[in-house]
């Protein structure tokens, strides 16, 4: 049936009135119970049930939804399904079954996760993994959507009075100890034949059956490989020979991966979101030289360039990785780190994507102690789940459209914080040649700690400065290091010893030398196995987060002197000695004593109080910022214990106001200019010609900072600030890209966690109660 009339611009001419005259007659045959039916408009989109009354009043006003050409909820069949009503569920003997008293939300979740409710599915495609392997459990919560909670009880189905008890529950953080006490009052208050649960432990089995579940992958306690596939009937460690098992029934650690295809097929299945994971493609607005949104970014624009097949369609799912370690028991005293890897999907809007609830974890690594070198080992599981995604796709239906689709997905880049950035890439963030960007042309001095100066070879070869003695007592004639290419990359890890995974003490590979030619390259990163990999713009982000929290750290421990955190100690200023710069900070010898004279870039002890009044005097609006003035101590003239919003906050919005009265120009002048530099690097809009003018900006701070501090003082995460505006010009907006909004998400898990502390009693299991948190949250918010 010809609907380009649905389309029409003019939505009061007669073939546009006579088209949504049809579709209001096809509409009046699949009504709910109540004479209401879902409303197609660029408003409601299926969302909202209305009278036929409003909705051809929406229609007329609004017009169709752009992508709702098959009007699946209005009596159109879907391909290979045979379409039911959408808003009538049916039991196993295709029975109608009434849903008046039943929750709306709670049947619009379980139809999601089902898809078209269907009789006869194609027999060369299968609806997905979930829906194969979960259908019966789906049945059952149908039928259990429409059980009475009582006899006679007509606000509440059992299903959606666990579902709100549930959300109760994670909300005030309730143990399961309270939990199970209370289902045993509910069933002594209730009358005889209520369906309650007798225990969390079935509510959580019946909750689960919306295919949130796990798989529970044996691991190495040395970590040298998983008990997984080829491995999976093994009892001993096919590497190091260790046992799998404590006392011949407990496994020694246990990785828990939650399948990542099910969960984006859910996007698709969701009449909420299946129409956003198209936004960036067909309602994205575009502005050359602008980036609001990852899909601006030259990576993202370069990767459609290079797989036109992958850019076609708009539903394949951009993808980004983090992690991070993480203390479950939430005291820095308890030397326990689990890492979760957390997937976030990139096709969604600015206002979604970022959001806690649309972040998937896709493995929790056990504790006690971090991965380290061997996270490859762990990640297996995902990243053969990504070659699937990648080469195969997966077959799924997308509710907005109304058919089925192949789809695939790929990984953009992951986001960490620099330790773990030398985990995931396989560069050693340490030693002479520690940062990755720079790679073999790294400029270091192995003074009595590395110190990464030599900020002049990024100026233009006829600058004054490259030929001044004032930074490190050398002029700079060297050129700015050679940006690598993927195939670079690839000759470099050609030369990489292939070296045995595992902490096992025999692991003769555990602490080995490098050769010069593996240069700091501990290994081949198990993601050069996805096909595009070495051929993305950018792997693996520098995280702004971190790198602004060590340079508000390093700047304010300086200015205030504070006592084993500031960079101007004995040894730097020996150091200055030895390089012969800054005569009149070198240490003085009188009498038996060396004197450390005074510095123009430290305060004076009533300077330093006067500075923390004013830090102590400041006052935010509500939301904007944490209480700083609770880690200033005005009679010691210290800040300590600040936090990474914290550093954000008073290195761009304080520090150029307080320091104002207290240091000269030049010093003022290079610490304003770098908090400026931050500010502008972390708008929601960026422009790629004010990233250019960044980009030389930071290369003249960084001189300045040269001729005014210590060498010690430019330790590694100081130099890491010179590729920030490279990489925002090639990734986009910092916002999308830091681990803010993931260790937020950590911190929320922390705090939900210490309400289980019948599961995070015991430390050597601890593993439980952070995956079951994970569990609960998607539950409540896919099914309420």
């Amino acid at each position: 049936m010809d609907r380009s009339w649905m389309q029409l611009q003019n939505r009061l001419c007669n073939e546009y009135v006579e088209g949504v005259r049809t579709f209001i007659q096809a509409a009046k045959q699949h009504l709910r119970v109540d004479n209401k039916t879902r409303c197609p408009c660029r408003q409601c989109l299926n969302v909202r049930f209305q009278d036929l009354i409003i909705v051809e009043q929406h229609l007329i006003r609004y017009g169709f939804s752009s992508s709702y050409n098959r009007w699946i909820h209005h009596g159109d069949e879907v391909e290979g399904v045979s379409h039911a009503q959408p808003d009538m569920c049916s039991d196993s003997n295709g029975c109608a079954i009434n849903d008046n008293y039943v929750d709306d939300e709670i049947n619009d979740a379980i139809n999601d996760m089902h898809g078209p409710r269907n009789k006869e599915v194609n027999s060369n495609e299968s609806i997905g993994h979930e829906i194969g392997r979960n259908g019966k459990n789906i049945d059952y919560l149908f039928s259990e959507a429409h059980r009475e909670l009582y006899p006679g009880c007509t606000k509440f189905s059992a299903l959606s009075f666990l579902v709100k008890l549930m959300h109760i529950k994670v909300l005030n953080r309730w143990s399961n100890k309270s939990f199970d006490m209370l289902l045993e009052l509910l069933l002594d208050a209730f009358p005889d034949g209520a369906n309650i649960p007798k225990s969390h432990y079935d509510a959580k089995k019946m909750l689960r059956d919306f295919g949130l579940g796990y798989d529970s992958i044996h691991a190495c306690k040395n970590d040298c490989a998983l008990f997984w596939k080829e491995n999976e009937t093994f009892h001993n460690c096919p590497v190091c020979n260790e046992p799998r098992y404590k006392n011949g029934k407990i496994p020694q650690k246990v990785l828990r991966h939650f399948p990542l295809k099910p969960r984006l097929q859910r996007l698709f299945m969701s009449r909420y979101t299946s129409a956003d994971m198209r936004w960036h493609k067909e309602k994205r607005f575009h502005e050359d030289g602008v980036l609001r949104h990852p899909a601006d970014s030259k990576v993202w624009k370069d990767f459609d360039n290079q797989y036109p097949w992958f850019a076609q369609d708009a539903r394949n799912v951009r993808l980004g990785l983090a992690t991070d370690g993480f203390n479950p028991f939430g005291t820095m005293s308890n030397n326990y780190s689990m890492w979760p890897v957390v997937l976030v999907p990139y096709n969604m809007p600015p206002w979604k994507c970022m959001k806690e609830s649309f972040f998937m974890m896709s493995l929790l690594i056990p504790g006690p102690h971090a991965p380290g070198k061997d996270i490859d080992i762990y990640l297996r599981p995902l990243v053969d789940e990504l070659k699937e995604l990648w080469h195969d796709g997966v077959h799924t239906f997308d509710m907005s459209s109304g058919d089925y689709f192949r789809m695939h997905a790929c990984l953009l880049w992951t986001i960490h914080d620099f330790p773990a950035y030398g985990n995931l890439s396989g560069w050693s963030t340490k030693g002479y040649k520690a940062c990755p960007t720079s790679n073999e042309d790294t400029s270091s001095q192995g003074i009595r700690s590395n110190s990464y100066m030599g900020h002049r070879r990024f100026l233009p070869l006829n600058h004054s400065w490259r030929r001044s003695r004032q930074h490190d007592g050398k002029p700079e004639h060297r050129p700015p290091p050679k940006t690598l290419s993927g195939e670079d990359i690839l000759q470099q890890l050609s030369h990489v010893y292939n070296s045995r995974p595992g902490k096992h003490i025999n692991n003769k590979d555990k602490k080995r030398k490098r050769g010069p030619e593996e240069l700091n390259w501990t290994r081949k990163s198990i993601f050069f196995e996805l096909e595009y990999w070495s051929k993305l713009k950018m792997r693996h982000n520098i995280d702004v987060m971190h790198v602004e929290k060590n340079v508000c750290d390093n700047v304010v421990n300086t200015l205030l002197n504070i006592v084993g955190k500031t960079k101007d100690t004995e040894k730097a200023r020996l150091d200055l000695a030895d390089m012969k710069i800054k005569n009149e900070l070198h240490l003085q010898l009188k009498g038996n004593k060396l004197l450390k004279p005074h510095a123009c870039y430290t305060l004076t002890f009533e300077e330093r109080k006067e500075f923390c009044k004013f830090l102590k005097s400041v006052k935010f609006p509500d939301g904007y910022a944490a209480n700083i003035s609770r880690n200033v101590n005005i009679s010691d003239g210290k800040i300590l214990g600040l936090k990474s919003h914290d550093c954000h906050v008073l290195l761009q919005r304080l520090l150029p106001v307080g320091i104002r009265p207290y240091l000269n120009k030049d010093i003022c002048t290079a610490l304003v200019e770098l908090s400026g530099f931050f500010q502008k690097l972390c708008a929601k809009t960026l422009y790629v010609a004010d990233l250019e003018r960044l980009e030389e900006g930071i290369v003249i701070i960084l001189c300045k900072l040269e001729r005014i501090f210590p060498p010690a003082f430019f330790d590694i995460m100081i130099h890491l600030a010179v590729h920030l505006p490279r990489e925002a010009k090639l990734a986009g907006l910092v916002s999308y890209r830091w681990m803010y909004p993931f260790e937020r998400n950590e911190d929320n898990r922390e705090e939900q966690a210490s309400g289980h502390l019948s599961i995070f009693s015991q430390q050597a299991r601890p593993i439980g109660g952070r995956q079951l948190q994970q569990i609960s949250k998607e539950e409540l918010e896919k099914a309420h």
